[in-house]
């Protein structure tokens, strides 16, 4: 489906030219330091990460509709945080995309494949 081919290529592109057509003016966005609505403020949320961090790649290793209204990928973010050390972090995870009866997206929700803890303990990781 074409839905699948276009968020392929965000994840190509994260966090430019991203496909925010694709989703609902009120979109529900929840992941595990986020929650709120509104497609404004997701495109906010992307703009932030592309303007502090650096080296951001997100790897897509699956997409795959689960039924007709939704949307499952699995992904690796990975980034360099904007500190003095430069500490190179990265987060596994997956995603579940709802779609509306008009196909746009109507809920995004990130799951972590780690903890919140794991994730800041390479914050202070010294890397050689």
């Amino acid at each position: 489906m074409k839905i699948l081919e276009q968020i392929r290529l965000d994840y190509q592109h994260f966090p430019h030219h991203q496909s925010y057509h694709l989703y609902a003016d009120d979109v529900y966005f929840q992941d595990p330091l986020n929650r709120f609505r509104g497609v404004d403020r997701y495109q906010r949320m992307i703009g932030f990460i592309g303007h502090w961090f650096r080296a951001i790649d997100l790897q897509l290793h699956d997409i795959q509709y689960i039924g007709p209204s939704q949307i499952h990928t699995r992904w690796t973010l990975s980034w360099v945080a904007p500190l003095p050390w430069q500490p190179a972090m990265s987060i596994p995870g997956h995603s579940e995309l709802a779609l509306g009866d008009d196909g746009k997206i109507i809920s995004h929700i990130d799951y972590w494949d780690c903890s919140r803890l794991a994730v800041l303990k390479q914050v202070f990781s010294l890397q050689d």
